[in-house]
């Protein structure tokens, strides 16, 4: 089967071996998981090196049907395992259940950051990610307080994960080669993680700060409660001078205020 990467889809096909193997050696198994799901397989470039580790039971979950077949076909053996589905919609607990799994892959660069949203709602089952973002998107997720590029994905995911760029990639190692450098990242689970008790409100709260940025907190946070509960100093502030364990304490602050108060959304 002819494969060729689809526009329409923003695909572009690793086709360096040793690319590959230095994505998939860097699974880890931090956590002890047996199970990996690769999001976005394409032509199995990565699934090669993943089914030949005995360590690991492989899973791959594809949203092209041309693909689907071709690693089906490529891989036999596998041919059971690999999902036809999109990430972002896919009910990952019909597959892995409450066990632990890690994932990895190549993700397509414009569902990445939606990507990472999912292996948040799946936390606690997910030990350990291996992925290669857009370098823009990967220095966003490791980025630190009072950095420009520091943002809601920045919080909510270090507030879970800790997050390590391992290495650059060129835009030559692909087909078609892409108009941006690619970025390798590791995120492994924080092995003792800061209690946030409503993490509802914790999500809640960083992304309103962070969609209004340029405000302070006082103004980005007044909609969801009365201004007698923004008083502390801590709303002086803008969203990218605040640390992760400052917005869980911000978190802890309004809870009870705003428990009852019927206008947060």
């Amino acid at each position: 089967m002819n494969i060729l990467p689809k526009k329409s889809l923003g695909q572009h096909f690793l086709h360096d071996e040793n690319i590959a193997k230095k994505i998939t050696g860097s699974l880890t198994g931090f956590g002890n998981y047996k199970k990996v799901l690769e999001v976005g397989p394409g032509t199995g470039v990565l699934s090669k090196y993943l089914l030949n580790n005995k360590n690991i039971n492989w899973y791959g979950i594809e949203y092209d049907k041309d693909l689907v077949q071709h690693l089906k076909n490529k891989y036999p053996d596998a041919a059971n395992d690999v999902i036809y589905g999109d990430i972002l919609n896919y009910d990952l607990k019909s597959v892995f259940n409450n066990e632990s799994f890690g994932v990895i892959g190549n993700f397509p660069y414009n569902i990445s950051s939606q990507i990472i949203f999912k292996v948040l709602e799946h936390k606690s089952n997910i030990p350990e990610v291996v992925a290669m973002f857009q370098k823009e998107v990967a220095l966003r997720l490791s980025a630190k307080h009072g950095n420009k590029t520091y943002g809601i994905l920045s919080v909510l995911c270090q507030a879970f994960y800790d997050v390590e760029i391992l290495f650059d990639v060129s835009a030559n190692v692909f087909y078609p080669p892409p108009k941006v450098t690619s970025t390798v990242i590791r995120m492994q689970k924080k092995k003792s993680t800061t209690i946030i008790n409503n993490e509802d409100l914790f999500f809640k709260i960083v992304k309103k700060a962070f969609n209004q940025r340029r405000k302070t907190l006082r103004n980005a946070l007044k909609s969801i409660t009365d201004s007698d509960n923004l008083k502390s100093s801590l709303f002086d502030k803008r969203a990218e001078q605040l640390s992760i364990s400052d917005f869980v304490m911000l978190t802890e602050q309004l809870e009870n205020k705003i428990k009852n108060d019927n206008r947060f959304l």
